[in-house]
């Protein structure tokens, strides 16, 4: 299994997850849900009119934080913004419900994946896993 895949299968086995920003040098985290591997590389979105977009774009660094029984990752890396019309149409069947609503109000959808990832899953005492994604 490729680590991208890892991430991604941990991220599904948690559900809900946290992404980490910096907004003025004050930490900001909030819970998102959304993630899909397209072309080997593991994607995320929110808005472009939200404060999360608008940090990520200031400051690329960010971390992603899942919480699975006594197992949790960080994942952090480089936000790196994508625009892709295709990537857009796969969200689309992914979230329609949701996309339907951007789309009804003229909203942006900012997807991005993260460079130079690096992930590591631990216990309450030790790293089980650490490798580059």
């Amino acid at each position: 299994m490729s680590n991208v895949m890892k991430v991604n299968e941990f991220l599904d086995r948690a559900g809900v997850f946290y992404f980490l920003t910096t907004d003025g040098g004050q930490p900001k985290g909030r819970p998102f849900g959304f993630h899909m591997v397209s072309g080997g590389k593991l994607y995320f979105g929110c808005g472009t009119f939200k404060n999360v977009f608008r940090q990520l774009a200031a400051d690329p660094r960010v971390e992603v934080l899942a919480v699975c029984g006594d197992e949790f990752m960080r994942y952090d890396g480089l936000a790196k913004v994508v625009k892709d019309e295709k990537l857009l149409d796969q969200v689309r069947a992914a979230m329609p419900d949701v996309m339907g609503l951007y789309d009804k109000n003229g909203w942006e959808m900012g997807l991005f994946y993260l460079e130079n990832g690096h992930a590591e899953i631990r216990g309450l005492f030790e790293v089980k896993e650490e490798f580059d994604v």
